[in-house]
C-alpha cells in the first residue's frame, strides 16, 4: 500500500508515518512544516519507502502532486491551534475546509478511493458535560476549529457518495504524547521552564477532557481502516475517563520534579473562548469494532508527561 499522510511532519503525523512504515507501506508525507518539524521525521529520512515533501495544499498544483500515485490518503493537515484561529478567524477556513477540499479533488482527478480523516470532539460543541455518540446532533461547534472539521465531514461525505471514495472520519479526542507541539501539557511545561514558582491556569482548573495518548491514537485510526467496512466510517476515538486541568498541573509539576509550585487560576469555567469545558465520548462504537484505548486519561497524561519533559525542559532544576 501508498500511502500520503498529510501534515506527515506534524505531531499525530509523524507518529503515523512510523507506524505506516513499520507496517510495511510506502510513505509520502506532506507539510507546509508551520507547526510540523522536520525533526520528527527525520528518523524516517533514510527509508527508501519514505519520501518526505514540503508543500502547501492550499495551491491546487501541490495538492494533485501529493495525491497522485498513492492508494489512501490519511488527511491531517490542519490549524490545530484553537486559539490562534480564534484570533486570524480564516486560518480554519483556509488550512482546514479549502485544504481539505483540495486533497478531496485530487483525489476525484487520480481516482484515488480512501481517505481517514481526522476530525474532533469540537464538532459536538458544548454538549454540558453529557457523553456525545457519533448519532448525537444538532451539531453546533462553538469554535471556528471546530466549525472547520464539521465543514470538513461534510465534504468527506459528499464527495464519498458522489465519487465512490471510501472514508474513515475519526473524532479525537485532546491527543497528547511524542513530538506535542501544542496543548495544555506543552503550555504548562514551557511555563514552568520559564517559572518554577507559579503556574498560572487559564479558567477554574475544573475543565476535564478525555486525553487520549498518540500512539493509542494511532492504533485505534488502523485499527478501523482494517476492520470497518462501511463506505462512510465514522468514530470518536477516545479512552476511559477524563482528566481535569488542576491534575494536569499537578502531573506535569511532578514529572519536572518540582515541588510547591503556586497554581494561579484565571477564573471562569471556560479557558478561552471557544473552549468547552467538559467534553464526555461515548467510546462504544469503536468498542464494538474491537478495539479500546489501553491506557485511561491520567495514565495517557502520565505517559505524555514522561515523554515531553526530557525534550522540552531540561534545565529545570529539580525541588524535591
Amino acid at each position: 500500500m501508498r500511502a500520503l499522510v498529510t501534515g506527515g511532519a506534524g505531531f499525530i503525523g509523524s507518529n503515523l508515518v512510523g507506524e505506516l512504515l513499520q507496517r510495511g507501506w510506502s510513505v509520502r508525507a506532506a507539510d507546509n512544516l508551520l507547526l510540523g518539524r522536520v525533526e520528527f521525521i527525520e528518523p524516517f529520512m533514510d527509508n527508501e519507502r519514505f519520501h518526505f515533501v514540503e508543500c502547501d495544499l492550499l495551491e491546487e498544483a501541490a495538492a494533485n502532486d501529493a495525491v497522485c500515485g498513492v492508494d489512501a490518503v490519511f488527511h491531517l493537515a490542519a490549524n490545530s491551534d484553537i486559539s490562534y484561529g480564534a484570533r486570524h478567524t480564516d486560518t480554519d477556513l483556509k488550512l482546514g475546509t479549502v485544504v481539505t477540499f483540495n486533497v478531496l479533488e485530487a483525489m476525484r482527478r487520480h481516482s484515488v478511493g480512501k481517505i481517514v480523516f481526522s476530525s474532533t470532539s469540537a464538532v459536538y460543541g458544548d454538549a454540558g458535560g453529557r457523553e456525545v455518540a457519533e448519532d448525537s446532533g444538532p451539531l453546533l461547534p462553538i469554535s471556528l476549529y471546530g466549525a472547520s472539521k464539521l465543514a470538513c465531514e461534510g465534504l468527506v461525505s459528499a464527495f464519498c457518495h458522489n465519487f465512490g471514495i471510501q472514508a474513515w472520519i475519526y473524532r479525537f479526542a485532546n491527543i497528547v504524547g511524542d513530538n506535542g507541539t501544542h496543548g495544555v501539557l506543552v503550555d504548562f511545561i514551557h511555563k514552568l521552564t520559564a517559572d518554577a514558582d507559579e503556574l498560572v491556569i487559564l479558567g477554574d482548573g475544573k475543565q476535564s477532557k478525555p486525553y487520549l495518548y498518540v500512539k493509542d491514537c494511532v492504533s485505534g485510526m488502523l485499527f478501523g481502516f482494517d476492520h470497518a467496512r462501511g463506505a462512510m466510517n465514522c468514530f470518536n476515538l477516545t479512552c476511559e475517563g477524563s482528566t481535569n486541568v488542576t491534575r494536569i498541573a499537578e502531573m506535569v509539576a511532578d514529572g519536572m520534579g518540582l515541588r510547591g509550585v503556586r497554581l494561579r487560576f484565571t477564573g471562569g469555567s471556560r479557558g478561552w473562548r471557544g473552549d468547552v469545558p467538559q467534553v464526555r465520548l461515548s467510546p462504544e462504537r469503536m468498542a464494538s469494532l474491537g478495539w479500546t484505548a489501553p491506557r485511561s486519561s491520567d495514565d495517557a497524561v502520565r505517559a505524555a508527561v514522561a515523554a515531553l519533559v526530557p525534550r522540552m525542559a531540561g534545565g529545570v532544576s529539580c525541588r524535591r
